[in-house]
């Protein structure tokens, strides 16, 4: 397949998921024009998920984390270089390289810039409160590992709740602090967050949910984290894992739109521009089942919107596909694998639907205005059973109906 018209020269910025996968395409779509591709690690593109899980317990070596060598796209990598503007007049993307600034022009912007770790708000921090984000990260943190005995994790979203689980299945002990009532509980709301919170407190984590760290203990190195109510929690390590904010500031003044992430339509088109797409965890895209504009941090989304940004960059607007896909995730924690597909934001009721929680093994689904808008199940692959109900805004509760085709296995 050949594109249906003509670019010479595509920049990329991002080497994450989104990135690596829309380069991919660019290419496997019969572009053949100069490709340059920005990153601002030195690492060759990696797959994230491990960060929490088998490459920070040591399941996986580094090595076993790397995506497709990118030498095959015949494409110009950028590595350990930084975009810090973009000229939408003069078609041009300014870069950091090593100190230096250079100027990428183009004719196809691909924006997979992704999202910046959020640091601790108030003031610096001693040694040994670490953030996750990269794959640098995770290897820093694995290095303390062996001396550190008392770890205290701060966040009770997805990646704070993955690396307690990871770092108690090793044996360490583990206090998981929370703001929110129950794990997990703004992604998939109170009820069904209180199984997972059960579910660390199983496993030997001290779960404090509804609370609030006011700082930490220690001049060089970190001995306890303190709480607003002044109690403090002794600690040798701390994670912090409050979420990401999507990397945008270099597109100030750009024209391009920006509001909580790349505002696009449901091309992957970003607003306030021509020829430039965004993808992945910097992306707000709308989603036409959704009605509404949504930034995804998941693996599944990321990858599928970088393909279907750089086909549509390629055929242009007049030809350009809407990506209107059930959004997937899945989460392993211990032994329980946490697979959604949907988006509850905003849910009027949630409802299990087969099995139970008590016994391990269940189905929930939420509704918003009598309508299945997400399944969330701890029974492997189940979720794919209900995918045309999300798809077609069924009635709720959802009706199963098995043999549907299987998403993604990766975050």
């Amino acid at each position: 397949m050949s594109p249906s018209r003509q670019l010479s020269k595509v920049v990329v910025v991002g080497t994450g998921v989104a990135g690596t996968m829309a380069a991919q395409t660019l290419r496997a779509e019969g572009y053949d024009g100069e490709l340059t591709i920005v990153g601002g690690e030195r690492h060759a593109p990696y797959h994230r998920p491990a960060l929490s899980k088998k490459l920070l317990t040591g399941e996986v070596h580094r090595a076993g984390i790397d995506m497709a060598p990118q030498s095959a796209l015949e494409a110009h990598a950028l590595r350990g270089a930084t975009a810090v503007g973009v000229d939408m007049a003069s078609r041009i993307v300014r870069v950091r390289d090593v100190g230096q600034d250079r100027s990428l022009p183009f004719d196809g912007l691909v924006i997979a810039s992704g999202a910046v770790v959020r640091q601790w708000p108030v003031g610096p921090v001693p040694d040994g409160v670490m953030t996750l984000r990269t794959v640098d990260d995770c290897l820093a943190i694995r290095s303390k590992l062996g001396r550190r005995k008392r770890v205290v994790v701060i966040g009770g979203g997805f990646i704070g709740v993955e690396v307690a689980a990871s770092l108690r299945s090793m044996g360490l002990k583990v206090t998981l602090l929370s703001r929110t009532d129950a794990l997990l509980q703004s992604a998939l709301g109170e009820e069904m967050g209180r199984y997972w919170t059960d579910l660390h407190r199983r496993h030997g984590v001290d779960v404090r949910c509804g609370v609030e760290v006011d700082g930490f203990v220690g001049t060089r190195h970190v001995k306890a984290v303190r709480l607003s109510d002044g109690s403090k929690v002794k600690a040798d390590l701390v994670l912090i894992g409050l979420g990401v904010e999507p990397a945008t500031d270099w597109l100030q003044g750009s024209g391009i739109k920006v509001d909580r992430g790349v505002v696009c339509d449901a091309t992957g088109a970003a607003q306030g521009a021509t020829d430039v797409v965004a993808a992945g965890d910097v992306a707000r895209w709308w989603h036409p089942l959704y009605e509404q504009h949504l930034r995804i941090e998941h693996w599944d989304q990321a990858s599928r919107q970088g393909i279907t940004a750089a086909r549509n960059l390629l055929v242009g607007p007049a030809k350009a596909q809407e990506y209107d896909a059930v959004p997937y995730f899945w989460s392993d924690q211990y032994d329980t694998k946490l697979q959604l597909l949907g988006v509850p934001t905003d849910y009027d009721s949630v409802e299990v639907i087969e099995g139970s929680t008590s016994s391990g093994g269940f189905v929930a689904a939420y509704e918003r205005a009598g309508r299945t808008a997400a399944v969330l199940s701890t029974i492997p692959g189940r979720v794919n059973d209900y995918r045309s109900e999300i798809a077609q805004r069924a009635a709720f509760p959802p009706h199963f109906h098995a043999g549907q085709p299987a998403a993604s296995s990766s975050r």
